[in-house]
Protein backbone atom coordinates (compact mmCIF):
# COMPACT_ATOMS: atom_id res chain seq x y z
CA UNK A 1 0.00 0.00 0.00
CA UNK A 2 1.17 3.07 -1.33
CA UNK A 3 1.17 6.37 0.92
CA UNK A 4 -1.11 8.16 -1.70
CA UNK A 5 -3.63 4.81 -2.04
CA UNK A 6 -6.89 4.91 -0.97
CA UNK A 7 -7.71 3.70 2.64
CA UNK A 8 -9.52 0.65 3.18
CA UNK A 9 -12.98 0.35 4.47
CA UNK A 10 -15.05 0.78 6.64
CA UNK A 11 -12.85 4.25 6.94
CA UNK A 12 -14.83 6.84 4.68
CA UNK A 13 -15.44 10.48 3.74
CA UNK A 14 -18.05 12.04 5.68
CA UNK A 15 -19.66 15.41 4.82
CA UNK A 16 -17.08 17.32 3.92
CA UNK A 17 -16.86 21.44 1.85
CA UNK A 18 -14.12 23.93 1.50
CA UNK A 19 -13.83 27.49 0.72
CA UNK A 20 -12.47 31.34 1.53
CA UNK A 21 -14.08 32.19 4.74
CA UNK A 22 -14.48 36.11 6.07
CA UNK A 23 -13.00 37.89 2.77
CA UNK A 24 -13.72 41.50 3.58
CA UNK A 25 -15.03 43.60 1.00
CA UNK A 26 -16.35 47.35 0.96
CA UNK A 27 -18.24 48.65 -2.34
CA UNK A 28 -18.19 52.44 -2.68
CA UNK A 29 -20.86 53.41 -5.52
CA UNK A 30 -20.33 56.99 -6.53
CA UNK A 31 -23.31 59.15 -7.53
CA UNK A 32 -21.73 62.00 -8.33
CA UNK A 33 -20.53 63.54 -4.96
CA UNK A 34 -22.89 61.37 -3.03
CA UNK A 35 -21.38 57.81 -2.18
CA UNK A 36 -23.13 55.07 -1.03
CA UNK A 37 -21.24 52.31 1.35
CA UNK A 38 -21.92 48.13 1.30
CA UNK A 39 -18.83 46.92 4.09
CA UNK A 40 -19.64 43.02 3.92
CA UNK A 41 -17.80 40.12 5.56
CA UNK A 42 -18.26 36.68 2.81
CA UNK A 43 -17.65 33.19 3.67
CA UNK A 44 -17.81 30.74 1.31
CA UNK A 45 -18.05 26.78 1.66
CA UNK A 46 -18.32 24.42 -1.56
CA UNK A 47 -19.44 21.11 -1.39
CA UNK A 48 -19.73 18.06 -4.24
CA UNK A 49 -17.49 15.47 -5.67
CA UNK A 50 -14.60 15.98 -3.41
CA UNK A 51 -13.53 12.39 -2.28
CA UNK A 52 -10.09 12.22 -4.54
CA UNK A 53 -8.68 15.37 -2.83
CA UNK A 54 -9.04 13.78 0.58
CA UNK A 55 -8.19 10.29 -0.39
CA UNK A 56 -5.24 10.63 -2.38
CA UNK A 57 -4.57 14.67 -2.62
CA UNK A 58 -5.80 14.74 -6.30
CA UNK A 59 -6.49 18.41 -7.00
CA UNK A 60 -8.26 17.67 -9.92
CA UNK A 61 -11.87 19.23 -9.14
CA UNK A 62 -10.55 21.84 -6.72
CA UNK A 63 -11.42 25.46 -7.27
CA UNK A 64 -8.54 27.41 -5.28
CA UNK A 65 -9.97 28.81 -2.29
CA UNK A 66 -7.90 32.15 -3.90
CA UNK A 67 -9.95 32.04 -6.50
CA UNK A 68 -13.58 31.98 -4.74
CA UNK A 69 -11.85 34.68 -2.62
CA UNK A 70 -11.02 36.79 -6.16
CA UNK A 71 -14.56 36.07 -7.44
CA UNK A 72 -15.81 37.92 -4.00
CA UNK A 73 -14.50 40.90 -5.14
CA UNK A 74 -14.68 40.71 -9.31
CA UNK A 75 -18.20 40.17 -8.37
CA UNK A 76 -18.88 43.28 -6.05
CA UNK A 77 -17.34 45.43 -9.03
CA UNK A 78 -19.30 43.17 -11.84
CA UNK A 79 -22.68 42.71 -9.86
CA UNK A 80 -22.70 45.58 -7.55
CA UNK A 81 -24.03 44.27 -3.92
CA UNK A 82 -27.68 45.90 -4.32
CA UNK A 83 -28.12 43.83 -0.83
CA UNK A 84 -26.51 41.18 1.26
CA UNK A 85 -28.84 38.48 0.22
CA UNK A 86 -28.84 39.12 -3.46
CA UNK A 87 -24.67 39.29 -3.53
CA UNK A 88 -25.13 35.74 -2.18
CA UNK A 89 -27.20 34.63 -4.75
CA UNK A 90 -25.45 35.58 -7.09
CA UNK A 91 -22.33 34.46 -5.87
CA UNK A 92 -23.60 30.72 -4.72
CA UNK A 93 -25.26 30.25 -8.81
CA UNK A 94 -22.44 31.34 -10.23
CA UNK A 95 -19.86 28.77 -8.66
CA UNK A 96 -22.34 25.82 -8.86
CA UNK A 97 -22.86 26.62 -12.52
CA UNK A 98 -19.66 27.13 -13.58
CA UNK A 99 -17.77 24.36 -11.71
CA UNK A 100 -19.18 20.63 -12.80
CA UNK A 101 -17.79 19.11 -9.54
CA UNK A 102 -19.32 21.64 -6.83
CA UNK A 103 -23.30 20.84 -6.23
CA UNK A 104 -23.83 23.01 -3.73
CA UNK A 105 -22.75 26.48 -2.37
CA UNK A 106 -23.18 27.93 1.02
CA UNK A 107 -22.42 31.96 1.13
CA UNK A 108 -22.75 33.72 4.80
CA UNK A 109 -22.25 37.49 4.90
CA UNK A 110 -22.30 39.85 7.57
CA UNK A 111 -22.95 43.62 7.06
CA UNK A 112 -22.07 46.42 8.83
CA UNK A 113 -24.36 49.54 8.00
CA UNK A 114 -23.05 52.83 7.94
CA UNK A 115 -24.76 56.38 8.30
CA UNK A 116 -23.74 59.57 7.26
CA UNK A 117 -22.13 61.94 9.86
CA UNK A 118 -24.86 65.03 10.10
CA UNK A 119 -22.48 68.18 8.97
CA UNK A 120 -22.02 72.16 10.09
CA UNK A 121 -24.07 74.32 8.34
CA UNK A 122 -23.19 75.43 4.85
CA UNK A 123 -21.51 78.48 6.51
CA UNK A 124 -18.67 76.21 7.59
CA UNK A 125 -15.00 77.64 7.28
CA UNK A 126 -14.32 73.99 5.98
CA UNK A 127 -16.14 72.18 2.97
CA UNK A 128 -19.63 73.31 4.06
CA UNK A 129 -22.76 70.79 4.82
CA UNK A 130 -24.29 71.07 1.92
CA UNK A 131 -20.86 69.74 0.19
CA UNK A 132 -20.40 66.62 2.85
CA UNK A 133 -21.86 63.42 1.39
CA UNK A 134 -19.09 61.19 1.83
CA UNK A 135 -18.46 60.61 5.80
CA UNK A 136 -19.75 58.13 7.39
CA UNK A 137 -20.06 56.93 11.19
CA UNK A 138 -20.60 53.34 12.04
CA UNK A 139 -24.16 52.76 12.69
CA UNK A 140 -25.82 50.93 15.97
CA UNK A 141 -24.38 47.76 17.78
CA UNK A 142 -26.17 45.02 15.68
CA UNK A 143 -24.40 42.88 12.67
CA UNK A 144 -26.92 42.16 9.93
CA UNK A 145 -26.59 38.56 8.44
CA UNK A 146 -27.33 36.09 5.92
CA UNK A 147 -26.76 32.69 4.46
CA UNK A 148 -27.75 31.63 1.09
CA UNK A 149 -27.40 27.74 0.26
CA UNK A 150 -27.87 26.45 -3.05
CA UNK A 151 -27.65 23.21 -4.65
CA UNK A 152 -28.67 23.72 -8.44
CA UNK A 153 -32.20 23.73 -7.75
CA UNK A 154 -33.43 25.02 -4.57
CA UNK A 155 -32.60 28.17 -2.97
CA UNK A 156 -32.56 28.44 1.11
CA UNK A 157 -31.95 32.27 2.20
CA UNK A 158 -31.92 32.44 6.31
CA UNK A 159 -31.28 36.22 7.11
CA UNK A 160 -31.06 37.63 11.04
CA UNK A 161 -28.89 39.74 13.04
CA UNK A 162 -26.93 39.70 16.06
CA UNK A 163 -26.03 41.94 19.16
CA UNK A 164 -28.96 44.72 18.83
CA UNK A 165 -29.22 45.94 22.70
CA UNK A 166 -32.42 46.48 23.76
CA UNK A 167 -34.26 47.55 27.08
CA UNK A 168 -37.78 48.18 28.87
CA UNK A 169 -37.16 50.16 31.69
CA UNK A 170 -40.33 49.46 33.16
CA UNK A 171 -43.80 47.34 31.92
CA UNK A 172 -41.87 43.97 32.92
CA UNK A 173 -42.79 41.65 35.69
CA UNK A 174 -41.49 37.87 36.72
CA UNK A 175 -43.41 36.24 39.55
CA UNK A 176 -45.45 32.97 40.30
CA UNK A 177 -42.63 31.01 39.28
CA UNK A 178 -41.23 27.24 41.00
CA UNK A 179 -39.53 27.81 44.56
CA UNK A 180 -37.70 25.21 46.07
CA UNK A 181 -35.05 25.54 48.81
CA UNK A 182 -32.58 26.64 46.72
CA UNK A 183 -34.71 29.68 45.32
CA UNK A 184 -33.20 33.30 46.16
CA UNK A 185 -34.66 35.30 43.90
CA UNK A 186 -37.37 37.66 44.91
CA UNK A 187 -40.34 38.73 42.70
CA UNK A 188 -40.33 41.32 40.62
CA UNK A 189 -43.12 43.08 39.65
CA UNK A 190 -41.58 46.14 37.97
CA UNK A 191 -38.42 45.50 36.84
CA UNK A 192 -35.84 46.17 33.56
CA UNK A 193 -36.49 43.74 30.91
CA UNK A 194 -33.07 43.92 28.74
CA UNK A 195 -31.45 41.30 26.44
CA UNK A 196 -28.88 41.15 23.40
CA UNK A 197 -30.76 40.28 20.55
CA UNK A 198 -29.51 37.14 18.43
CA UNK A 199 -32.52 36.35 15.28
CA UNK A 200 -32.10 34.40 12.35
CA UNK A 201 -35.77 34.21 9.88
CA UNK A 202 -36.13 31.91 7.05
CA UNK A 203 -37.71 33.20 3.94
CA UNK A 204 -40.22 30.89 1.57
CA UNK A 205 -38.31 32.20 -1.53
CA UNK A 206 -36.67 28.56 -2.58
CA UNK A 207 -36.82 28.67 -6.37
CA UNK A 208 -36.72 31.03 -9.39
CA UNK A 209 -39.99 30.70 -10.64
CA UNK A 210 -40.78 32.69 -7.35
CA UNK A 211 -40.96 36.23 -6.69
CA UNK A 212 -37.73 37.22 -4.94
CA UNK A 213 -38.79 39.62 -2.15
CA UNK A 214 -37.26 42.99 -1.46
CA UNK A 215 -34.13 41.80 0.16
CA UNK A 216 -33.55 45.49 1.99
CA UNK A 217 -37.04 46.56 2.56
CA UNK A 218 -37.75 42.94 4.45
CA UNK A 219 -35.03 43.39 6.59
CA UNK A 220 -35.90 47.11 7.49
CA UNK A 221 -39.45 45.73 8.41
CA UNK A 222 -38.11 42.49 9.96
CA UNK A 223 -36.20 44.76 12.04
CA UNK A 224 -39.16 47.20 13.01
CA UNK A 225 -41.80 44.82 14.02
CA UNK A 226 -39.29 43.14 16.54
CA UNK A 227 -38.12 46.25 18.02
CA UNK A 228 -42.24 47.02 17.98
CA UNK A 229 -43.24 43.81 19.07
CA UNK A 230 -40.48 44.22 22.00
CA UNK A 231 -41.17 47.73 23.02
CA UNK A 232 -45.27 47.47 23.00
CA UNK A 233 -45.64 43.84 24.92
CA UNK A 234 -46.29 43.81 28.65
CA UNK A 235 -44.18 41.22 29.65
CA UNK A 236 -44.56 38.67 32.35
CA UNK A 237 -41.56 36.49 31.20
CA UNK A 238 -38.66 36.93 28.65
CA UNK A 239 -40.38 33.94 26.97
CA UNK A 240 -43.59 36.09 26.39
CA UNK A 241 -41.78 38.98 24.71
CA UNK A 242 -39.94 36.46 22.55
CA UNK A 243 -43.08 35.06 20.91
CA UNK A 244 -44.95 38.39 20.64
CA UNK A 245 -41.44 39.44 18.50
CA UNK A 246 -41.59 36.50 16.00
CA UNK A 247 -45.60 36.83 15.98
CA UNK A 248 -45.38 40.23 14.66
CA UNK A 249 -42.79 39.55 12.11
CA UNK A 250 -44.62 35.99 11.05
CA UNK A 251 -48.28 38.28 10.65
CA UNK A 252 -46.76 41.19 9.11
CA UNK A 253 -44.02 39.26 6.71
CA UNK A 254 -45.54 36.74 4.35
CA UNK A 255 -42.15 36.24 2.83
CA UNK A 256 -41.08 34.63 6.06
CA UNK A 257 -42.11 31.35 7.63
CA UNK A 258 -39.69 30.54 10.63
CA UNK A 259 -37.92 33.00 13.22
CA UNK A 260 -35.38 31.83 15.91
CA UNK A 261 -34.41 33.61 18.98
CA UNK A 262 -32.08 33.19 21.22
CA UNK A 263 -32.41 35.80 23.82
CA UNK A 264 -29.87 36.42 26.77
CA UNK A 265 -31.63 37.93 29.59
CA UNK A 266 -29.32 40.91 30.75
CA UNK A 267 -29.87 40.64 34.19
CA UNK A 268 -30.39 44.54 36.22
CA UNK A 269 -30.39 43.72 40.09
CA UNK A 270 -31.42 46.94 42.53
CA UNK A 271 -28.41 47.80 44.49
CA UNK A 272 -28.97 47.51 48.43
CA UNK A 273 -28.81 51.66 49.50
CA UNK A 274 -29.71 51.16 52.97
CA UNK A 275 -26.32 50.48 54.56
CA UNK A 276 -25.75 54.78 53.22
CA UNK A 277 -29.07 55.43 54.55
CA UNK A 278 -30.42 55.73 50.92
CA UNK A 279 -33.63 54.12 50.11
CA UNK A 280 -33.57 52.71 46.18
CA UNK A 281 -36.88 53.30 44.64
CA UNK A 282 -36.37 51.59 41.52
CA UNK A 283 -33.45 53.63 40.47
CA UNK A 284 -30.20 52.12 40.77
CA UNK A 285 -29.17 48.94 39.35
CA UNK A 286 -26.44 46.42 39.39
CA UNK A 287 -25.95 45.28 35.36
CA UNK A 288 -24.97 41.95 35.85
CA UNK A 289 -23.19 40.70 32.43
CA UNK A 290 -22.75 36.90 33.59
CA UNK A 291 -24.24 34.53 34.67
CA UNK A 292 -27.28 35.18 32.39
CA UNK A 293 -30.74 33.57 31.81
CA UNK A 294 -30.68 32.04 28.03
CA UNK A 295 -34.14 32.44 26.29
CA UNK A 296 -34.32 30.27 22.88
CA UNK A 297 -37.26 29.76 20.63
CA UNK A 298 -38.74 29.12 16.94
CA UNK A 299 -41.76 30.75 16.22
CA UNK A 300 -43.60 29.37 12.72
CA UNK A 301 -46.02 29.77 10.29
CA UNK A 302 -48.98 27.58 10.95
CA UNK A 303 -48.12 24.47 8.72
CA UNK A 304 -44.75 24.96 8.16
CA UNK A 305 -41.61 22.99 9.39
CA UNK A 306 -38.59 24.26 11.39
CA UNK A 307 -35.38 23.93 9.38
CA UNK A 308 -33.07 27.02 10.81
CA UNK A 309 -30.68 25.03 13.61
CA UNK A 310 -31.37 24.78 16.90
CA UNK A 311 -27.78 26.14 17.91
CA UNK A 312 -27.85 29.34 16.41
CA UNK A 313 -24.16 28.74 15.96
CA UNK A 314 -24.29 26.80 13.41
CA UNK A 315 -25.01 29.76 11.52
Amino acid sequence: MTLNSRPARPVILGQNQYGKAENRVVKITRDGATHHIKDLNVSVALSGDMDEVHYSGSNANVLPTDTTKNTVFAFAKEHGIESAEQFGIHLARHFVTSQEPIQTARIRIEEYAWERIEASDANSQFIGSDEVKHSFVRKGQETRLTQITYDGEKWEVVSGLKDLVVMNSTNSEFWGYVKDKYTTLKEAHDRILATQVSSRWRFNWTDDEQRMPNWEKSYEQTRKHMLQAFAETYSLSLQQTLYQMGSRIINNRSEIDEVRFSLPNKHHFLVDLEPFGLKNDNEVYYAADRPYGLIEATILRDGCEPKIPVDLTNL
